[in-house]
């Protein structure tokens, strides 16, 4: 049978050039880049290689570049780190306010939970019904105590990209002498978008390697200098000390390897993907009824199409194309496994009933245009077929 990864928001094929790049770390150069001796002055001279690589790219100092685990962990070092850092100016969680969106990924919309759960006052923006956060709303739920401002780069689940420089630029103009941090989780978008953190104007950003044809198991975080953020794990000096823990050589030298070839093709993937997505999304709306498009209609990722399917389960179109060979995703890969509905179609207005039929198409630099008819060909009669099963609309 044949199978067609349409799942690259989830995690994305390692690239060979990634395995060439690590394969040596894993047992001729294994040293522990902490020890003093030739194997772990070795192993730390490609761990710092590998950061002035990424701060290239990122257009920051090395010393600005922490690596951690995944992108999850990345999201709660920036933000507990920085609410952390506040004790030492005697900042009580009474005295300091946070704000984020409603449609954020849950290892960020999780962690401002917590806190809230803690004592912290905490605004979550709506979004309108494309999933675009109102600058106007969150120019007046700033307040003298804010301390610290979260905005996902572009969302994972309808591909919708936030205006970033535009929040920068408006934290930045606040009256207020205290001046919010601003974070950004850009771990949807290192294939597609800049990541120049000088012209994003973020204090601190996240990514993941996987979700950019690296290993798993290894993150990036940017902290800006001067941007106070304590430890929230501990045991060592690792990592400016904000990361304690061995440092996973092989996965630190195959994600800055993953991300210099993201970069370097940035161009060349947006046209390639963006042509098949929108060949993808106009199919889709032709063959098959009562559906339509999730997230803004050109203000969006190349790679994501994600559409409401009347009538129907989400899960079990998922299943079906599954069975046809088709690997899709319903809702976001960390909830797809949940029953209840995507809480950022919630967010953007989109009915209970209806966000349940949710799919998500991811395309990538492997995808085909043979792909994209084969599932033009098979989409639609499995919508149908579940449709008369259910007793139609």
């Amino acid at each position: 049978m044949r199978k067609i990864y349409l799942d690259y928001a989830a995690t994305t094929p390692i690239l060979p050039e990634v395995i060439e790049a690590m394969t040596p770390f894993w047992a001729e150069k294994f040293g522990n880049a902490s020890s003093l001796h030739s194997f772990g002055r070795e192993a730390r001279v490609a761990v710092e290689q590998s950061r002035d690589q990424v701060a290239e790219i990122l257009n920051c100092e090395p010393e600005e570049i922490i690596f951690t685990g995944t992108t999850t962990t990345s999201d709660n070092l920036a933000i507990l780190g920085v609410v952390n850092a506040l004790e030492e100016k005697q900042l009580s969680p009474n005295r300091c306010h946070l704000i984020t969106t409603a449609i954020e990924h849950h290892a960020v919309l999780d962690t401002f939970k917590y806190l809230e759960s803690q004592g912290f006052a905490v605004t979550y923006l709506s979004v309108d019904k494309y999933g675009v956060v109102d600058l106007k709303e969150l120019e007046k739920a700033i307040r003298p105590e804010t301390v610290l401002v979260s905005v996902m780069y572009a969302n994972n689940e309808v591909g919708t990209i936030e205006p970033i420089e535009e929040i920068s630029k408006l934290l930045q103009a606040t009256s207020y002498k205290l001046k919010p941090k601003f974070h950004t989780d850009a771990a949807a978008v290192a294939e597609y978008l800049t990541l120049d953190v000088q012209k994003l104007g973020v204090d601190l950003m996240t990514l993941g390697a996987h979700k950019f044809g690296g290993p798993k198991g290894v993150g990036i975080l940017y902290i800006k200098k001067g941007t106070g953020v304590n430890p929230v794990t501990f045991g060592g000096h690792h990592e400016n000390g904000l990361w304690p823990g061995t440092e996973a050589v092989p996965l630190i030298v195959g994600m800055a390897k993953a991300l210099e070839i993201a970069q370097k093709s940035k161009i060349k993937n947006q046209s390639q993907v963006t042509g098949l997505r929108d060949k993808l999304i106009k199919g889709v709306l032709v063959k098959v009824p009562d559906c339509y498009l999730t997230g803004h209609p050109t203000q969006r990722l190349p790679d994501i199409a994600s559409f409401v399917f009347k009538g129907v389960e989400g899960e079990a179109v998922l299943l079906r194309l599954d069975a046809e060979g088709i690997a899709v995703s319903s809702g976001s890969a960390c909830t797809s496994g949940d029953l209840k509905p995507s809480h950022v179609l919630l967010v953007m207005g989109i009915p209970q009933e209806e966000a349940h039929g949710s799919i998500r198409f991811s395309l990538g630099r492997n995808t085909t245009e043979e792909e994209i008819n084969y599932v033009l060909e098979k989409l639609p009669k499995i919508i149908s077929d579940l449709r008369n099963l259910s007793g139609g609309l």
